[in-house]
């Protein structure tokens, strides 16, 4: 994943003079530990440094603005916490980051302890009993989540080698920044206005024991779907695709037998599956029937309110899905009504996927043969609002495909092609060369 940045910490404390030191290094993807570097910079740094001159040397980096906020006296092993929101630079891009700092006591068993850091992330927003852990994006900071509600995607948990700590006790009087957690690592719950709980903690590399913990709540705007809205807007997707091709079905007052087969063994497939329980079956059953009965009651949904809402919470792929289904209801019993082409050409404009590769879709499932009225604005795409040089340029382009599969070895293409042909010849004489009595 490229190098990261990663801050390693150390601090001397004399009886008489306080010496705080911090040096930002690199660790590569690789495994490379900081240790080393930690090693070296002891004996080549000057105990006078500042925190600041160590912690902002590195050009890469952008600082945090530290706040005026002073450290509280913590007990040995308690860990004071804050985090910032601030910017991290690299490789001339700037990305969000969260500055996570510190200060407090490290007790340890003796003053050769090598320390590890650990920080993950909950989002407590609706309390600690509900906290939800916040996802890793990345593969480096991933674990298992440990939890009963566990077994689902691995949680964030970043890890760090802080050096050899120089005391039994080491103090850090000041805040200390010990990671920089960049905001697209994480994956959150929800979106919107999260309550992040930070958890902080310095291990001995040795035993894993936990020396020291602290933990702190940061208030943050998350601008994207959080993974519990993803997994939602999938269900409620896969419901209102049900619901749209429904509306196919039923666009010319009649719900055939096969249309309903095919909605329902999709819906059996997509939203109930293999996984559900025998309850979850019947509710869905039920809904169905529901459906169905709705429909054949003579009611209507309003599609155009269905599919803005599909747009709002569906990627596009999971749109031409939606498509994809409503075209083989619509082809289930061998004939297309003008009515469904018309619900479709409003659904492909709704739902804001590309005109012509939903042309080339509906060309594929809904053979022009099929088409009980050729409407050459569905099926070719022209429009009464080109002008006639456009339509004509336009019109062109459908020749050659089309002209282009006449000699096709498969007799349903050539057939297909014959009757496309002559809905262009047809369209050009309309659209392009308008009949004057008209």
């Amino acid at each position: 994943m490229g190098e990261l940045l990663i801050p390693i910490l150390i601090v001397v404390l004399a009886s008489a003079v306080a010496c705080r030191l911090l040096l930002v290094a690199r660790r590569s993807c690789d495994g490379t530990r900081a240790m080393s570097v930690l090693s070296r910079h002891l004996h080549r740094t000057n105990s006078n440094q500042s925190v600041k001159d160590s912690a902002w040397s590195d050009p890469r980096v952008v600082p945090a603005r530290l706040g005026s906020a002073k450290p509280r006296q913590v007990k040995g092993g308690l860990l004071d916490c804050r985090v910032q929101l601030t910017k991290q630079k690299k490789n001339n891009c700037v990305f969000d980051a969260f500055d996570v700092e510190i200060c407090g006591s490290i007790p340890a068993r003796r003053d050769t302890d090598y320390a590890t850091l650990k920080v993950s992330i909950m989002d407590i927003t609706d309390g600690a009993a509900k906290a939800k852990p916040v996802q890793a994006r990345v593969k480096q900071w991933q674990i298992q989540d440990s939890s009963p509600q566990g077994g689902g995607p691995p949680i964030f948990c970043y890890n760090a080698d802080l050096g050899r700590l120089p005391r039994q006790v080491t103090t850090l009087s000041d805040w200390m920044s010990v990671a920089w957690l960049r905001v697209d690592w994480l994956r959150f719950a929800r979106k919107g206005k999260r309550n992040l709980q930070f958890n902080t903690s310095i291990l001995s590399r040795e035993s894993g024991k936990e020396l020291a913990c602290g933990k702190c709540t940061f208030a943050y705007e998350n601008p994207d779907f959080g993974y519990i809205d993803l997994e939602e807007n999938i269900r409620r997707t896969k419901t209102l695709a049900v619901a749209l091709a429904f509306a196919v079905s039923a666009a010319d007052d009649k719900l055939y037998d096969c249309e309903v087969g095919l909605i329902k063994d999709w819906a059996r497939a997509n939203i109930g599956g293999a996984q559900a329980s025998d309850k979850a079956r019947r509710k869905l059953e039920k809904a169905l029937n529901e459906t169905i009965a709705f429909f054949r009651g003579g009611k209507q949904l309003d599609t155009y309110e269905i599919c803005k809402e599909v747009v709002e919470i569906a990627p596009l792929a999971e749109r031409y899905d939606i498509l994809d289904l409503c075209l083989y209801v619509a082809q289930a019993n061998g004939s297309v009504t003008a009515e469904e082409l018309d619900v479709l050409k409003d659904m492909a404009s709704w739902l804001e996927v590309d005109t012509n590769r939903f042309r080339e879709m509906m060309g594929k499932i809904l053979p022009v043969s099929m088409c009980e009225v050729k409407d050459a604005e569905v099926i070719l795409g022209v429009t009464s609002d080109m002008s006639g040089e456009k339509a004509l340029e336009h019109l062109n382009k459908e020749y050659i495909k089309w002209n282009s599969r006449v000699t096709n070895s498969n007799p349903e293409i050539q057939s297909q092609a014959d009757q496309m042909l002559e809905l262009i010849a047809e369209a050009r004489s309309r659209y392009v060369v308008p009949d004057p009595s008209n």
